[in-house]
Protein backbone atom coordinates (compact mmCIF):
# COMPACT_ATOMS: atom_id res chain seq x y z
CA UNK A 1 0.00 0.00 0.00
CA UNK A 2 0.87 3.27 -0.41
CA UNK A 3 2.05 5.56 2.44
CA UNK A 4 -0.94 8.39 0.70
CA UNK A 5 -4.21 6.51 1.12
CA UNK A 6 -6.78 7.20 -1.88
CA UNK A 7 -10.13 6.75 -2.30
CA UNK A 8 -12.35 7.19 -5.83
CA UNK A 9 -13.56 10.38 -7.04
CA UNK A 10 -16.65 8.82 -8.61
CA UNK A 11 -18.30 5.75 -9.16
CA UNK A 12 -16.96 3.31 -12.01
CA UNK A 13 -17.70 0.86 -13.88
CA UNK A 14 -16.09 -1.96 -16.19
CA UNK A 15 -17.18 -5.04 -17.98
CA UNK A 16 -15.00 -8.24 -19.15
CA UNK A 17 -16.67 -11.09 -21.02
CA UNK A 18 -14.86 -14.49 -19.66
CA UNK A 19 -15.54 -17.93 -21.94
CA UNK A 20 -19.30 -16.21 -22.18
CA UNK A 21 -19.71 -15.23 -18.76
CA UNK A 22 -20.16 -11.22 -18.40
CA UNK A 23 -18.84 -9.72 -15.37
CA UNK A 24 -19.44 -6.18 -14.34
CA UNK A 25 -17.60 -4.33 -12.14
CA UNK A 26 -19.02 -1.14 -10.17
CA UNK A 27 -16.97 0.49 -7.53
CA UNK A 28 -18.01 3.95 -5.31
CA UNK A 29 -16.43 5.62 -2.73
CA UNK A 30 -17.97 5.25 0.83
CA UNK A 31 -17.29 6.68 4.27
CA UNK A 32 -19.20 4.24 6.26
CA UNK A 33 -20.51 0.56 6.25
CA UNK A 34 -23.91 1.22 6.12
CA UNK A 35 -23.09 3.01 2.70
CA UNK A 36 -21.46 0.06 1.25
CA UNK A 37 -24.14 -2.38 1.65
CA UNK A 38 -26.44 0.32 0.45
CA UNK A 39 -24.63 0.73 -2.70
CA UNK A 40 -24.03 -3.29 -2.82
CA UNK A 41 -28.30 -3.48 -2.85
CA UNK A 42 -28.70 -0.43 -5.18
CA UNK A 43 -26.77 -2.58 -8.11
CA UNK A 44 -26.89 -5.36 -7.50
CA UNK A 45 -29.09 -7.09 -10.63
CA UNK A 46 -31.73 -9.71 -8.53
CA UNK A 47 -31.90 -11.02 -12.57
CA UNK A 48 -28.23 -11.68 -12.20
CA UNK A 49 -26.20 -15.42 -11.56
CA UNK A 50 -23.77 -13.72 -8.40
CA UNK A 51 -23.77 -10.42 -7.33
CA UNK A 52 -20.48 -10.74 -5.37
CA UNK A 53 -18.57 -7.45 -3.20
CA UNK A 54 -15.99 -6.67 -1.06
CA UNK A 55 -15.44 -3.25 0.52
CA UNK A 56 -12.85 -1.79 3.18
CA UNK A 57 -13.32 1.27 5.21
CA UNK A 58 -9.43 1.56 7.19
CA UNK A 59 -9.89 -1.08 9.30
CA UNK A 60 -12.88 -2.50 8.80
CA UNK A 61 -13.93 -4.79 5.75
CA UNK A 62 -16.22 -7.09 4.29
CA UNK A 63 -16.61 -9.51 1.15
CA UNK A 64 -19.25 -12.09 0.73
CA UNK A 65 -18.81 -14.39 -2.15
CA UNK A 66 -23.14 -14.34 -3.02
CA UNK A 67 -23.14 -18.46 -3.68
CA UNK A 68 -20.01 -18.65 -5.36
CA UNK A 69 -17.12 -21.35 -4.34
CA UNK A 70 -15.82 -19.95 -0.94
CA UNK A 71 -12.74 -18.09 -1.99
CA UNK A 72 -13.35 -17.66 -5.19
CA UNK A 73 -15.29 -14.16 -5.70
CA UNK A 74 -15.57 -11.59 -2.51
CA UNK A 75 -11.73 -12.16 -1.28
CA UNK A 76 -9.81 -11.59 -4.66
CA UNK A 77 -12.23 -8.49 -5.18
CA UNK A 78 -10.75 -7.54 -1.79
CA UNK A 79 -7.11 -8.24 -2.66
CA UNK A 80 -7.93 -5.93 -5.84
CA UNK A 81 -9.19 -3.07 -3.57
CA UNK A 82 -6.19 -3.33 -1.31
CA UNK A 83 -3.87 -4.03 -4.47
CA UNK A 84 -4.31 -0.73 -6.01
CA UNK A 85 -3.78 0.99 -2.30
CA UNK A 86 -7.31 1.87 -2.55
CA UNK A 87 -9.70 2.80 0.88
CA UNK A 88 -12.93 3.51 1.65
CA UNK A 89 -13.97 2.35 -0.95
CA UNK A 90 -17.09 -0.91 -2.28
CA UNK A 91 -17.07 -3.06 -5.25
CA UNK A 92 -19.73 -5.33 -6.80
CA UNK A 93 -19.31 -8.07 -9.61
CA UNK A 94 -21.98 -8.69 -11.11
CA UNK A 95 -21.75 -12.10 -13.10
CA UNK A 96 -24.53 -13.50 -15.63
CA UNK A 97 -23.60 -16.68 -16.27
CA UNK A 98 -22.47 -17.96 -19.84
CA UNK A 99 -23.08 -21.61 -20.05
CA UNK A 100 -19.42 -22.22 -19.05
CA UNK A 101 -17.69 -23.14 -15.58
CA UNK A 102 -14.39 -21.78 -15.02
CA UNK A 103 -13.06 -23.39 -12.52
CA UNK A 104 -11.87 -21.71 -8.65
CA UNK A 105 -9.00 -20.30 -10.59
CA UNK A 106 -10.91 -18.92 -13.62
CA UNK A 107 -13.29 -17.62 -10.91
CA UNK A 108 -10.84 -15.92 -8.88
CA UNK A 109 -8.81 -14.63 -12.22
CA UNK A 110 -12.65 -13.01 -13.35
CA UNK A 111 -13.69 -11.61 -9.95
CA UNK A 112 -10.35 -10.14 -9.26
CA UNK A 113 -9.22 -9.20 -12.59
CA UNK A 114 -12.27 -7.32 -13.37
CA UNK A 115 -12.72 -5.71 -9.85
CA UNK A 116 -8.65 -4.26 -10.15
CA UNK A 117 -9.40 -3.09 -13.72
CA UNK A 118 -12.17 -1.31 -12.44
CA UNK A 119 -10.47 0.29 -10.09
CA UNK A 120 -6.80 0.90 -12.24
CA UNK A 121 -9.47 2.97 -14.54
CA UNK A 122 -10.90 5.14 -11.89
CA UNK A 123 -9.92 8.50 -10.70
CA UNK A 124 -8.46 8.49 -7.45
CA UNK A 125 -8.33 10.92 -4.81
CA UNK A 126 -6.07 11.54 -1.76
CA UNK A 127 -7.56 10.78 1.36
CA UNK A 128 -7.30 14.17 3.73
CA UNK A 129 -7.43 13.77 7.79
CA UNK A 130 -10.13 16.14 8.94
CA UNK A 131 -10.61 16.98 11.93
CA UNK A 132 -13.51 18.65 14.10
CA UNK A 133 -13.58 21.87 16.54
CA UNK A 134 -16.14 23.52 18.33
CA UNK A 135 -16.17 27.19 18.97
CA UNK A 136 -17.79 30.19 20.21
CA UNK A 137 -18.14 33.51 19.16
CA UNK A 138 -19.92 37.02 19.87
CA UNK A 139 -22.62 37.60 16.65
CA UNK A 140 -20.57 41.12 15.42
CA UNK A 141 -17.62 38.24 14.81
CA UNK A 142 -19.68 35.51 12.66
CA UNK A 143 -19.60 36.74 9.11
CA UNK A 144 -15.80 37.49 9.34
CA UNK A 145 -15.09 34.50 11.28
CA UNK A 146 -16.90 32.14 8.80
CA UNK A 147 -15.47 33.79 5.78
CA UNK A 148 -11.78 33.31 7.44
CA UNK A 149 -11.88 29.47 8.37
CA UNK A 150 -13.70 29.06 4.96
CA UNK A 151 -10.56 30.04 3.57
CA UNK A 152 -8.92 27.17 5.30
CA UNK A 153 -11.21 24.45 3.33
CA UNK A 154 -13.73 24.64 6.93
CA UNK A 155 -17.02 23.01 6.53
CA UNK A 156 -19.79 24.68 9.25
CA UNK A 157 -21.07 21.25 10.13
CA UNK A 158 -23.60 22.80 13.22
CA UNK A 159 -24.37 26.69 14.21
CA UNK A 160 -26.54 27.01 17.18
CA UNK A 161 -27.47 31.01 18.19
CA UNK A 162 -27.86 31.43 21.78
CA UNK A 163 -28.32 34.76 23.61
CA UNK A 164 -24.45 35.71 24.47
CA UNK A 165 -23.53 34.24 20.80
CA UNK A 166 -22.97 32.17 18.66
CA UNK A 167 -21.83 28.18 18.89
CA UNK A 168 -20.40 26.24 15.94
CA UNK A 169 -19.15 22.82 15.05
CA UNK A 170 -16.91 22.92 12.05
CA UNK A 171 -14.92 20.31 9.90
CA UNK A 172 -11.55 21.14 8.58
CA UNK A 173 -7.98 18.98 7.28
CA UNK A 174 -6.48 18.16 10.08
CA UNK A 175 -3.35 20.16 9.08
CA UNK A 176 -5.05 23.37 9.20
CA UNK A 177 -6.18 22.76 13.01
CA UNK A 178 -3.37 25.42 14.49
CA UNK A 179 -4.34 28.02 11.86
CA UNK A 180 -8.00 27.84 12.80
CA UNK A 181 -7.40 27.87 16.37
CA UNK A 182 -4.74 30.68 15.69
CA UNK A 183 -7.36 32.61 13.68
CA UNK A 184 -10.52 32.14 16.36
CA UNK A 185 -8.11 33.82 18.87
CA UNK A 186 -6.91 36.38 16.68
CA UNK A 187 -10.72 37.51 15.95
CA UNK A 188 -12.40 37.17 19.20
CA UNK A 189 -9.39 39.35 20.55
CA UNK A 190 -8.54 36.21 22.87
CA UNK A 191 -12.48 35.83 24.09
CA UNK A 192 -12.74 32.51 22.72
CA UNK A 193 -11.09 29.40 21.42
CA UNK A 194 -11.36 27.01 19.46
CA UNK A 195 -11.59 23.07 20.74
CA UNK A 196 -11.08 19.60 19.68
CA UNK A 197 -14.00 17.54 19.12
CA UNK A 198 -12.63 14.18 18.05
Amino acid sequence: MSDMPYTLAAICRHSEDVRKSRFLAQAAPVQTAEQALAFVRQVGDPAATHNCWAYRIGQDYRFNDDGEPGGTAGRPILQAIEGQGIDRAVVVVTRWFGGIKLGAGGLVRAYGGTAAECLRRAERVPIVAMARLGLACDFAELALLKARLRELDAEVLDERFGTDGVTLEIQLPERRVDEAQARVTDISRGRHKARRLD
